[in-house]
């Protein structure tokens, strides 16, 4: 019995090492874990408030009207300028054809415009005759009275010879004031007439332009994919009345996609554009994207909200801010073609080499 206590207590006395090597292995590895993190927060800036972003384009109607004919559906690949939505363009045609026969009335007015230019500058011409034939029949009057005075002194005419003379002279006179009104009334005529054929040449302008902007409509009845993408929140159906400034669909833009990343402003030190940056898609974690910082926002996203904050007013409680920075996905089209716009990304940017 005494040997067995002995051993028992011998027993006892050994030391139990478990337990300072599991401390030991764990401290060894929680410094190793620390230090690997310490040297990958040293040149990784990482975020996971980021999302996939593309640039997507309203489509929207420029003219109201009826809608005729729909040839595309919601989610399907379009190429740029090919016809998705036609509106009724019998309204739109009429109008053209009004502004058309107004343009055709504003031409046959500059045609009469010119004829009656040429008319006024011939009576012009003629009255310009006129006064030359009044003049000659003047001087010709004037010489007669000359003589006639020299011979009445003389006793070599009678009185009323001289009297007739002189009422010649006085009539002729008359004609030949009356000749130069007349062509100066002549000359105003075609000034006159050639002011008015410019207002009627600004008036077939503004025609022409009422015709370009009637056509310029009638295209807008034709609605046109302004790039190449998917189609998206199709709110269009046949027949249905739309007005102008009306959203109808939306097409998310091919090889559109990037990553919009809101880093911490505290985070912004070390980040430069062209760094490469290391992107995980939460909806394909096997995934490896490569990207590029691109740029940066040139205001916080909170100074873009509705009501963005204003630390002059109430209590002023600090809150870290973050800025959006876009970066490039480097990536092969078969890649690209799986990612959706909204999806959530981690990324990490690596600050130095």
């Amino acid at each position: 019995m005494a040997q067995e206590q002995e051993i028992q207590q011998t027993e006892k006395k050994k030391p139990n090492r478990v337990i300072p090597i599991i401390l030991g292995v764990l401290l060894i590895g929680g410094a190793i874990f620390g230090i690997k993190e310490y040297i990958y927060s040293s040149k990784h800036e990482d975020t996971d408030d980021a999302q996939i972003d593309a640039d997507i384009s309203p489509v929207v109607s420029r003219v109201g009207g009826y809608v005729d004919s729909i040839f595309f559906e919601d989610n399907q690949h379009v190429n740029k300028g090919q016809v998705l939505v036609k509106i009724d363009d019998r309204d739109y045609r009429v109008k053209v054809e009004q502004a058309q026969a107004a343009q055709q009335g504003a031409g046959a007015s500059v045609g009469v415009g010119e004829t009656q230019i040429y008319s006024t500058a011939a009576n012009a011409a003629s009255a310009r005759a006129q006064v030359t034939a009044t003049q000659a029949r003047l001087e010709k009057t004037r010489n007669d009275y000359n003589r006639y005075a020299n011979l009445v002194k003389d006793g070599s005419i009678t009185q009323q010879q001289f009297d007739q003379a002189k009422s010649d002279l006085a009539v002729a006179e008359a004609n030949y004031r009356a000749a130069q009104d007349q062509y100066k009334a002549a000359q105003q005529q075609v000034g006159t007439t050639r002011n008015q054929l410019k207002v009627t040449n600004t008036g077939v302008n503004q025609r022409q332009a009422d015709v370009d902007y009637a056509k310029l409509q009638l295209s807008y009845t034709t609605i046109t994919a302004p790039a190449s993408g998917t189609t998206s929140k199709k709110s269009v159906q046949l027949g249905q009345l739309v007005q102008a400034g009306q959203t109808l669909f939306s097409i998310v833009n091919d090889n559109s996609l990037y990553v919009t990343a809101n880093f911490k402003e505290t985070q912004l030190e070390h980040i430069r554009n062209g760094q490469k940056v290391n992107i995980e898609v939460d909806a394909y974690p096997d995934m490896e994207l490569q990207g590029t910082v691109y740029n940066f926002s040139p205001a916080t996203g909170a100074k873009f909200s509705l009501l963005p904050p204003d630390n002059a007013t109430g209590n002023f409680v600090k809150v870290v801010q973050r800025v959006p920075v876009k970066i490039k996905i480097n990536a092969s089209k078969e890649v690209i073609e799986k990612l959706r716009a909204g999806m959530s990304v981690n990324v990490s940017v690596t600050t130095k080499e």
